[in-house]
């Protein structure tokens, strides 16, 4: 049997302009397929966008419909770093109008870790182990 197993991020018009900061931010990462709605109150807007960061495949679309939900820290993105200075930036670039949950720092099962939801309500975990 053959799967894929992606993370699928659905946004409210702002899938765009999410990956391009995701992918701008990673190293091997890049936008591999957009598709966009063609008529319609969302012309123009990302129906499907496939991206990869560090080579791990995600989809993100902008739903034409509204939604009494949104994203949960109750599942976030999980980054390993193997550069302090690095994580440093990937942070600080996501908290840009964003919510740190847990600052920068030291928690004792990490040298350097922090949580925060970006401006998009995506939560992310930088870990430096």
């Amino acid at each position: 049997m053959t799967m894929n197993i992606r993370t699928h991020l659905m946004f409210e018009g702002s899938a765009e302009e999410a990956m391009n900061l995701y992918v701008s931010l990673f190293p091997d990462s890049k936008v591999v397929q957009t598709r966009r709605y063609s008529e319609g109150s969302h012309k123009g807007k990302l129906q499907i966008g496939s991206f990869s960061l560090a080579g791990r495949e995600f989809l993100c679309i902008d739903s034409p419909v509204k939604h009494d939900f949104n994203f949960t820290p109750a599942m976030s993105i999980f980054v390993d770093f193997d550069d302090e200075h690095a994580l440093e930036k990937v942070f600080a670039e996501l908290s840009v109008d964003g919510e740190a949950l847990m600052p920068l720092g030291d928690y004792g099962f990490s040298r350097r870790f922090g949580w925060l939801t970006d401006r998009f309500g995506v939560s992310w975990q930088l870990n430096l182990p």
